[in-house]
Parts: structure tokens; C-alpha cells; sequence
């Protein structure tokens, strides 16, 4: 299926099929975008003023992508997303009844069992809610808009340890580890149950349109169903109790997907890589460190972990540190996700990258 805005499409998924299976593809992989030359400048769609409904109306976010499609240059393995952003409405604490404000940016929820214990039958996602109706029905009118001009994602919709902490209350979850670990435990698995008719549900959907593989809220393409996987409450626990209450259950969406990267956001998750590294159905790992930190580059002992692993490892880096990246790392399993200023330096990155890729491990 070509795309209007990705016209070598085909040879890119070709490339991603090899990452994926952890072939070396000449180069590392490389998600780099510009402004594209050659645009009339013409203002972007107006958002609407109240922040409930900048993130409901589908004519607007329709005319909003495709404002950003039309004005970007994706180059190397980066292409169209149709992903509209996450403030969180369209999300498993939302149907499970958390009530969602929205902003202009973003959204946050409160949380609805935050008394001093809670029981698992009082968890139960509901199908005739206003956030999940309406999930369903983005989900249809971004699947029809973006066919022939982007790939549909299937959103952002939850995790392991954050969709409890969300509809438990993170400080209330903070004390149920160490006092409630055996309901903690029994509450993700179900957790990840519901997680898994969620993603089916919303696969199905979106899956005529996404050219034979799937895009989650990650910026990548995979053959079959991928997601990036991930536990931000996880920062704020020790490494021996993130084994013992949440790998069991990232092990199981792993196998569950097709296609599996790990989100590690913040340099308080970087103890939890080992235990990572340690599932056999994960095939790549981002290494974040959070707002405010240093770019990944300064944290080599971590990277090296992940590729001496056997794990591709996927980093967000500014242009002018790509040369010291492939420095440092093996090309092989690497993926680059950067911006440029300009068309021009972009496709120049792509040839320079070329050179300076080596496969070392």
C-alpha cells in the first residue's frame, strides 16, 4: 500500500521487517524528520478554545495531522502517523471510571479506589462509557482519513503498574506494594487481561489500514502487533520488587505481542534493564532519562547492556550527536530518532549516517 507522504514506503517496511528480526541493514535505523521544502507557509487548523473539545473534535484533529503531514519531510525509516496525542481519555483508567480532566496539552485522572484497600470485582471496564465509546469512534474516523496517507495508531492506552496507580492513587499503590503484594500481583494479572481485549479490540479496527503490522504511540512500524510496553511507576521501586510484582506480567504482553519495545523513561527505571534484558520475547528497549537529564549518550553503561544483551536499543538524540552515537555503539540493532531544521540537513544526515554506521557486537 503506497503512502502519499512516504513514497518509498515499501522499501521501509522492508527495513523494518530486518530490524525487527535483528539483522544488520547497513546502517543503524533512523527515524529523522524536517519541515519540507517547497510548503507554502499557511497557518496550521485553529484548536478549539475549550480544552474538552480540542480533544473531541475528529474535523479538527483530522485537519490537524494532515496540516503536519503535508509540512514534513520523513526520511530513513520515519514515516506518517496518524496519532492524534495522549491526554489520556482514551485510556483504560478512563473507562474503568477515573474521571479525566483535559487540558490544551495534556489531561490527568483521579483516582476512583483510593481507600484503604480495594477488591478486583470493583474493577470493570465499561463498554458503554463516554470515553470508550468515543475511543471507538476516533479510532474508526482515523483509520478512514488516514488510509493512503499515514499509518493509524492504535494509541496509547495503558500499562503494567500505571493503570493501577492511576485508579488506585500512586502514593496508595506506593504502600499496597510492601503491605498488599499478593493482591497487587492478582490485580495486574487481570489487569493485563483486560489490556489484552483492549488491544484486540482496537487492533481490529485500525488493522485494514496499517499495511499488514500495527503502530502503537511509539514511533515505529512493526509486521503484526506491536506496542511499547512500559511501568513509569516502576521508577519509584527497587529492582528485586519490580521482579517480583510486575516482570511476570510484562512477560506475558510480550508474549502476547507480535512486536515488543520496552519504554525505560527515567534514570530511576535504568535498574530495572537486567531484569529486562532477561525476557526472551523483547526484542528492543528505549533508554529515556527524563526531562531535565542528559542526553542518553551520557549513560553508555546502560546502552552497552541492552546490545550486549542481544537487544536492538532505540534512543532519541539530537542531530549533531549521531556521529558520537555510532561512535560508541554498534550500528546493528541501533535505532536513531531525531529532528532536523531543514530538509536538506536531514537527507545529509542519512548519507552521513551511512558512513559512520559499523557493526560492532
Amino acid at each position: 500500500m503506497p503512502l502519499l507522504y512516504k513514497d518509498d514506503w515499501d522499501e521501509t517496511k522492508d527495513r523494518y521487517r530486518a530490524w525487527w528480526n535483528g539483522e544488520y541493514i547497513g546502517r543503524c535505523g533512523l527515524f529523522v524528520t524536517a519541515p519540507r521544502e517547497g510548503i507554502p507557509n499557511t497557518p496550521p487548523p485553529t484548536p478549539p478554545e475549550d480544552p474538552e473539545e480540542r480533544w473531541t473534535d475528529l474535523d479538527y484533529m483530522c485537519k490537524a495531522q494532515d496540516y503536519e503531514f503535508r509540512r514534513t519531510y520523513y526520511g530513513a525509516e520515519a514515516f506518517p502517523n496518524y496519532y492524534p496525542g495522549y491526554p489520556g481519555h482514551t485510556a483504560i483508567p478512563a473507562f474503568l471510571g477515573c474521571k479525566t480532566t483535559l487540558d490544551h496539552e495534556t489531561g490527568w485522572w483521579e483516582p476512583f479506589l483510593s481507600g484503604p484497600e480495594w477488591r478486583i470485582k470493583d474493577i470493570v471496564l465499561n463498554k458503554e462509557s463516554r470515553w470508550w465509546k468515543f475511543a471507538i469512534e476516533q479510532l474508526d474516523r482515523m483509520t478512514n482519513d488516514a488510509l493512503g496517507k499515514a499509518i493509524p495508531s492504535t494509541g496509547a492506552f495503558g500499562g503494567s503498574g500505571d493503570t493501577l496507580a492511576a485508579i488506585r492513587g500512586t502514593d496508595r499503590l506506593l504502600i499496597d506494594v510492601m503491605e498488599r503484594s499478593d493482591l497487587v500481583r492478582q490485580t495486574e494479572e487481570y489487569l493485563m487481561d483486560m489490556w489484552f481485549e483492549v488491544y484486540d479490540t482496537f487492533y481490529d479496527i485500525v488493522k485494514e489500514s496499517t499495511d499488514g503490522g500495527s503502530q502503537g504511540w511509539f514511533p515505529l512500524w512493526a509486521p503484526g502487533k506491536f506496542y511499547g510496553a512500559q511501568n513509569d511507576f516502576s521508577y519509584m521501586i527497587s529492582p528485586a520488587m519490580f521482579r517480583d510484582l510486575f516482570l511476570a506480567v510484562i512477560r506475558r504482553q510480550t508474549e502476547f505481542l507480535d512486536y515488543t519495545i520496552y519504554h525505560v523513561d527515567g534514570i530511576g527505571a535504568f535498574a530495572h534493564v537486567p531484569a529486562l534484558c532477561e525476557l526472551p520475547k523483547l526484542q528492543a528497549i528505549q533508554i529515556l532519562p527524563g526531562d531535565g537529564k542528559p542526553s542518553p549518550l551520557h549513560y553508555p553503561q546502560v546502552l552497552k547492556i541492552v546490545q550486549q544483551a542481544g537487544k536492538n536499543l532505540w534512543i532519541m538524540i539530537e542531530p549533531n550527536e549521531v556521529e558520537q552515537a555510532l561512535a560508541l555503539l554498534s550500528a546493528k540493532g541501533l535505532f536513531i530518532h531525531t529532528t532536523c531544521k531543514t530538509e536538506s540537513q536531514a537527507r545529509q544526515l542519512i548519507e552521513n549516517v551511512k558512513k559512520w554506521s559499523r557493526r560492532r557486537i
